[in-house]
């Protein structure tokens, strides 16, 4: 990929963590307002989500700091890594959801 490439790509990949935080702010408060033994559960989900965002963004920080073509390489960890999150994070989505009265 060429430098426009790689930039544009780490762009959409920061804008997604970005929007992925917010998303997580979200369900957090969600899960404090929810009875004790679903908030316990939540709060793994969410614990387990922010572990794989954090995952994310290093992997990014990483791909930021590699050159041309190296980070291609990166890239292509970091398309796992964003599908796990993503699985994750949809499922943790849905559970809250279903519990919303």
């Amino acid at each position: 990929m060429d430098k426009d490439k790689r930039e544009a790509y780490i762009e959409r990949l920061a804008a997604q963590l970005k929007e992925w935080n917010s998303q997580i702010d979200v369900l957090m408060s969600k899960a404090e307002k929810v009875k004790a033994d679903a908030g316990v559960e939540y709060a793994r989900q969410i614990e387990s989500l922010n572990q794989k965002k954090e995952t994310a963004a290093k992997r990014l920080e990483e791909l930021r700091g590699k050159g041309e073509g190296a980070w291609e390489d990166i890239a292509l960890g970091m398309e796992k890594v964003l599908e796990d999150l993503k699985a994750t994070f949809d499922h943790v989505k849905t559970r809250f959801k279903q519990d919303e009265p």
